[in-house]
């Protein structure tokens, strides 16, 4: 696989997970606020994350597509705080958050690998 079918099929890997995010949060009860409140956060960080790897897919330097790429690690991280938070606090069972963390988590290990990677290629 060459470098522009990776990065097509990160892009659509990335959207895959938003639309995973906005899936889970609308099947939550939201007539609960916490609920509510902890799952917009959810969907903003998790939506986050295909966003800014379009924007990193067209950076116009090295020091772009780091900053965005790192940008994407930091909103899978977060979209596994809210996660997290959901699931130990709120009561939202494990097997409706762990596909979702699991990608994250898959994801993180990507985007820390190209952002090292730009980094030790170009120094």
């Amino acid at each position: 696989m060459n470098s522009e079918e990776r990065k097509r099929e990160l892009r659509k890997r990335t959207k895959v997970f938003a639309g995973s995010v906005v899936r889970f949060f609308i099947a939550l009860d939201l007539r609960r606020e916490e609920l509510r409140i902890l799952g917009k956060q959810l969907v903003r960080a998790g939506t986050s994350v295909g966003a800014n790897y379009r924007v990193a897919s067209r950076a116009r330097s090295d020091a772009e597509f780091i900053a965005k790429i790192e940008l994407c690690t930091s909103e899978a991280d977060e979209t596994q705080f809210w996660l997290e938070l959901l699931r130990d606090d709120c009561g939202i069972n494990s097997t409706l958050t762990d596909l979702i963390w699991k990608e994250a988590d898959e994801l993180i290990a990507i985007f820390v690998t190209m952002s090292k990677n730009t980094k030790r290629n170009n120094p």
